[in-house]
């Protein structure tokens, strides 16, 4: 296996983990890139159901290095949880790895990301509120806490005590919130950085070297292509870049050791939270798609909005980050939904029409979709075992959308479970 690159192509939950676990199985070392624990990747193992927040998928195989990049926002809280759960199940975690120039997630972004929020009233973008948001901008700032500072108490304290200061007058002069304590943040955030000690090494270095060893590497990366910070539908986006660009700026990793890049999205489309979905169905059959697909948030529960496949959206993933092959989740979730719809343009406010997908929000907002139906497929799939097994209607939409997409289509979910995962030669 090449090394790979795995990134969501809509507005993430295209069910990465499932493709990811798979990948992994046959990988040496698994890299995560970006984001924080405002992602969240599913994985069925063995009977077994994994939700993993910040631990890359391939923490489940022991022989598998996971690393944990640079361009990761890690609340140390959660991810001590997150390690203290799988031990707790037999998995060890020995072969897990942490950049010390992550970002640390601290109680003030925590609290600014909720105030923050809430001054927005009507306007607010709908974050999970876990901090990630003002964790990147104290990055962007220079202001940020790193895991190395984390792990070091003296650097950490004083880090802290001037941060808190300056943290706790926007939080009461400006929100109108409760100022934070500096040392009970100290004295609890120590004790993490404690046992995270052990975890932390140069990332970009092992990533490095097992590329350069020819060893199988897998980047994981969270979220989707819409919801990056640049090229995804801002300012309803995450404040990272899940783009296959961001994994080597959040790995340390250049671009020419990369040499597959899998998209993986859904038969149809879903978002959580606000902003313009020009193929989303506020109906029966919306409704249906939704509890037949179980479209519920992983990290925040919340009901995800569901509408019909969208090859603008595709087309503009598999520009942007350059992908090999497509993998196509939930197939499964149609059958039995009746004539099935594909957006393959957009009919703009003055009539005209367009394939390319708008690069602004007010454009967005404006497109209506333009629908091309094919006929749907009654079979239960969730048995076939092969892709040659799937009934030739289900072949038909597949290749469907490979067509409009421009991308070839390498794998089709028709499950949850790994061995619902049938691969096209």
């Amino acid at each position: 296996m090449p090394t790979k690159v795995v990134v969501g192509v809509q507005w993430g939950d295209e069910g990465k983990g499932k493709i990811i676990d798979i990948l992994a199985s046959r990988a040496d070392v698994v890299v995560r890139s970006q984001g924080g624990n405002n992602a969240g990747h599913t994985v069925e193992s063995g009977g077994e159901v994994y939700k993993l927040h910040l631990i890359p998928s391939g923490i489940l195989y022991p022989e598998t290095a996971c690393l944990v990049g640079c361009g990761v926002v890690i609340d140390p809280k959660v991810i001590l949880e997150e390690i203290d759960g799988l031990k707790a199940r037999g998995i060890p975690c020995n072969n897990l790895r942490i950049d010390p120039r992550a970002h640390v997630i601290m109680p003030w972004h925590i609290v600014l990301d909720s105030l923050s929020e809430k001054m927005r009233g009507k306007g607010d973008i709908g974050t999970t509120g876990r901090g990630i948001g003002p964790c990147y901008m104290d990055k962007s700032e220079r202001s940020g806490i790193r895991m190395y500072d984390l792990t070091h108490p003296d650097i950490f304290a004083e880090k802290v005590r001037t941060a808190c200061t300056v943290k706790n007058l926007i939080i009461t002069k400006v929100y109108g919130g409760s100022p934070l304590d500096a040392e009970a943040i100290i004295k609890e955030y120590t004790e993490y950085g404690k046992r995270l000690s052990g975890y932390l090494a140069d990332v970009s270095v092992l990533a490095f070297e097992a590329c350069k060893s020819g060893k199988n590497v897998l980047f994981e990366g969270a979220q989707g292509t819409l919801l990056d910070l640049d090229v995804g539908t801002y300012p309803y986006v995450t404040s990272s870049n899940p783009i296959s660009g961001g994994v080597c700026t959040g790995t340390g990793v250049g671009p020419t050791l990369i040499d597959e890049v899998i998209g993986v999205c859904k038969a149809y489309t879903t978002r959580v939270g606000k902003g313009p979905f020009p193929t989303e169905l506020e109906d029966e059959t919306g409704e249906l798609i939704r509890q037949r697909g179980h479209e519920f948030g992983t990290t925040t529960g919340r009901p995800r909005r569901t509408g019909w496949f969208d090859a603008v959206i595709l087309r503009h993933a598999v520009r942007v980050n350059g992908l090999t092959a497509l993998a196509v989740n939930k197939l499964d979730t149609l059958s039995g939904i009746g004539s099935l719809k594909v957006c393959v343009a957009y009919k703009k406010p003055d009539g005209t029409v367009t394939s390319d997908f708008p690069a602004t929000l007010e454009e967005l907002a404006g497109c209506e979709p333009v629908y091309e139906e094919i006929a749907g497929f009654d079979d239960d799939i969730s048995g076939c075992k092969s892709y040659a097994e799937l009934p030739q209607s289900c072949k038909d939409y597949v290749q469907k959308l490979e067509e409009i997409c421009g991308c070839p289509i390498k794998m089709v979910g028709v499950g949850p479970g790994r061995e619902q995962n049938l691969e096209i030669e």
